[in-house]
């Protein structure tokens, strides 16, 4: 119980003050004047001044309060390397034991994991919310159990108690970390474009390690390329990519021994690759309806560089009109089918027959070509089934069909096989059908599948496209030279420009558009696993997580030849995914998240805000620290110890308040008071005057 004295008064304290100063102006004009009495008339004005006030008595039943010590426990991703774990166990017990062997004193423990996205370690906005749910009264101390490596030091709480971090780690700590500094979205194919890279050495670097590093450098999960590079140097890497589409670069730096973690050891780079132009050969055979649709298709558009090679009048026309009146220059056939055949993305050859415009040596460079990696389309007319057609050159050796001589003049529908069903050139192409279905054309040529892919039929079931794959490169035969008639809108047409643009992205080895392949996007942290393929249902995938651990993913047929599910990733990082002979790699966030940018445990970020509050940093290796109580305002920190301060709060049971005297006793000491005054000053004055 505790007792104080306060005041109620009767009146106005303005009407109070007032009162007083006249009573000490009356008093003061009696001592000038030289009354006897004027200390006693003083004492009685007091009296009557305190009766006003009226002072009382307050008397509080007060039951005391516990004293709070918050702990933090960083549970983040760098707090789960090596022996960071035990050590954060062993230190939250021994302070779970400490506070509990001193006397009203209550711990609250917190823990705290990855913070949202790639936001790191949360600790002071931690301990700001703990701090929020607890008297402010009664915050005895905190203490951060840590690697010390933060990431929100500008939202530090004001702490009205001592603050103190007990680090994890080992003081031989080192760690070796790849930067990817530079990196673009996007990148010409065919030009160079360069990537600045640079590995960091932090902590105590063993020597024989120090100074270099072996890097392997892999795209698209293939066979990596392996460099022995500098370290703490900027690495400018010019790269080339290989294909259009998304590329996938990875990039890892060999973990040594005893090196802290690898987690920071590898990086994966995307960059989408784009044509800057799109060059292509066409050569038409003859004059017809389809060749303005194939040119005005290519000439549309702005990224296609077209070359158009049309035979306007074959040898065996016999005219009468002279060589040197037909052209103003010579076509240059050498040039283009010879010296800079490799320079085109894709050679169509538009109902062309052999006449002997083209020399044989010249077909011979064409099939070479799309054997080292190039494309050759074939639109096959009439003449694909004649004496001088196509299929009889040295091109027939790559191609996927024969011809049966064959030419059926009468209308049909192009059909989509169930191949052609699941193939990315033509899946979902019925979609696209106007009301009604694709419109009808009405000449097909007699075609045998002997290899390749058949993705569409015409005439009872017979090929209409097929598509190839030959050594590096591929050739599509289309069996008939009316699909302008969809172009046309004839009988409301067909999925001519799309159709197109799928072939011969398909042919320039776009990735969107492989048979086979297994692709992962990233939505925050669910992935997004999607396998393509034109055979039978595939196994699990395989997904390995940045910490090694492995899980499988069931991917649910979702459209022909289409599997897919989603899956939530348990962290950031970087994940490979595998899936029988396919692997592809996807990292969420960056490849190393922040809290892998600085790994070696050091109390350097949390110094200056340890300090004002007359906390410490210790080791835990060291030793866990006592904990004892320490005065208010005092160091609370010291070799092997630790301190809080208990704060004496209380919280009030029941108030009772009396008054100090009753009013009849104030009058009555007044009224005394005043009449000793009035004697004294009598005596006197009879004393004076006998």
């Amino acid at each position: 119980m505790t007792a104080n004295l306060i005041l109620d008064p009767l009146i106005p304290m303005l009407a109070l003050y007032a009162l007083g100063v006249a009573a000490l102006l009356v008093v003061g004009f009696g001592l000038w004047r030289g009354l006897a009495g004027w200390a006693l008339r003083g004492l009685a004005a007091a009296a009557l001044l305190a009766a006003l006030a009226n002072p009382s008595l307050q008397r509080e039943d007060r039951a005391p309060l516990s004293d709070i010590v918050i702990a933090i426990v960083d549970e983040s991703a760098s707090q789960r390397i090596g022996v960071r774990p035990d050590q954060s166990a062993a230190a939250l017990a021994n302070v779970e034991a400490e506070i509990a062997a001193l006397p009203n004193t209550e711990l609250r423990i917190i823990r705290l994991g990855d913070g949202d996205g790639d936001s790191g370690t949360q600790l002071m906005l931690a301990l700001s919310e703990a701090m929020a749910e607890e008297p402010r009264a009664r915050i005895a101390g905190a203490i951060l159990i840590t690697d010390g490596q933060t990431h929100d030091l500008d939202l530090a709480p004001d702490l009205p108690a001592p603050l103190h971090v007990l680090l994890t780690g080992q003081s031989q700590d080192w760690d070796r970390r790849l930067v990817i500094k530079n990196a673009p979205g996007f990148a010409i194919l065919g030009e160079a474009v360069t990537l600045t890279l640079r590995i960091d050495d932090q902590g105590a670097v063993p020597a024989d390690v120090a100074g270099s590093a072996n890097i392997t450098i892999a795209v698209d999960g293939g066979e990596p390329q392996s460099y022995r590079v500098p370290v703490g140097e900027d690495l400018e890497l010019p790269v080339v990519l290989p294909h259009g589409g998304m590329n996938v670069l990875q990039f890892q730096v060999e973990v040594n021994e005893g090196e802290l973690t690898d987690r920071n050891n590898a990086a994966v780079v995307q960059i989408n690759g784009v044509r800057d132009r799109l060059r292509v050969l066409l050569v038409s055979g003859e004059p017809h309806a389809g060749e303005r649709v194939w040119r005005n298709l290519l000439k549309s558009d702005p990224s296609v560089d077209l070359v158009h090679f049309t035979i306007l009048r074959p040898p065996e026309k016999q005219d009468g009109i002279p060589a040197s009146e037909l052209s103003l220059i010579a076509f240059p056939t050498r040039e283009l089918f010879v010296e800079k055949i490799d320079e085109f993305d894709l050679i169509i050859f538009d109902r062309y027959r052999l006449r002997g415009i083209l020399p044989n040596a010249y077909l011979d460079s064409v099939r070479d070509y799309v054997k080292r990696g190039g494309t050759v389309l074939i639109a096959a007319g009439p003449e694909f089934g004649s004496a001088d057609s196509l299929w009889r050159s040295s091109l027939g050796e790559i191609m996927p069909v024969t011809t049966t001589s064959r030419v059926f003049e009468q209308g049909f529908t192009p059909a989509l096989t169930d191949l052609g069903k699941r193939h990315p050139v033509t899946e979902g192409l019925e979609k696209l059908a106007p009301e009604g279905g694709w419109g009808r054309w009405f000449r097909q040529i007699g075609l045998e599948q002997i290899s390749g892919q058949l993705v569409m039929t015409g005439i009872d079931g017979a090929p209409l496209l097929v598509l190839d794959r030959v050594e590096e490169g591929r050739i599509a035969v289309l069996g008939s030279d009316h699909m302008w008639l969809w172009g046309r809108g004839f009988e409301g047409g067909g999925p001519q420009l799309e159709l197109l643009r799928r072939l011969a992205h398909w042919m320039m080895k776009e990735p969107d558009l492989e048979e086979e392949a297994l692709v992962a996007a990233a939505n925050g942290q669910r992935l997004t696993v999607t396998r393509r393929t034109i055979l039978d249902a595939p196994p699990p995938v395989t997904i390995t997580a940045p910490d090694g651990t492995t899980s499988e993913l069931i991917l649910p047929e979702v459209a022909p030849g289409r599997y897919s599910a989603g899956w939530d990733a348990p962290e950031m990082g970087l994940y490979k995914l595998t899936q029988g002979d396919l692997s592809t790699v996807m990292a969420l966030g960056p490849s190393a998240p922040k809290e892998f940018e600085e790994t070696i445990a050091s109390g350097d970020k949390l110094q200056p805000v340890v300090t004002p509050m007359r906390g410490g940093v210790l080791r835990i290796e060291d030793g866990t620290p006592d904990i004892r109580a320490v005065g208010m305002g005092r160091v609370a920190a010291g070799r092997g110890w630790i301190g809080v301060t208990p704060r004496e709060a209380y919280v009030t049971q029941d108030i009772r308040i009396a008054a100090l005297l009753p009013a009849w006793l104030w009058l009555l000491m007044a009224a005394g008071l005043t009449l000793a005054a009035w004697l004294v000053e009598g005596r006197r004055a009879r004393t004076a005057n006998p």
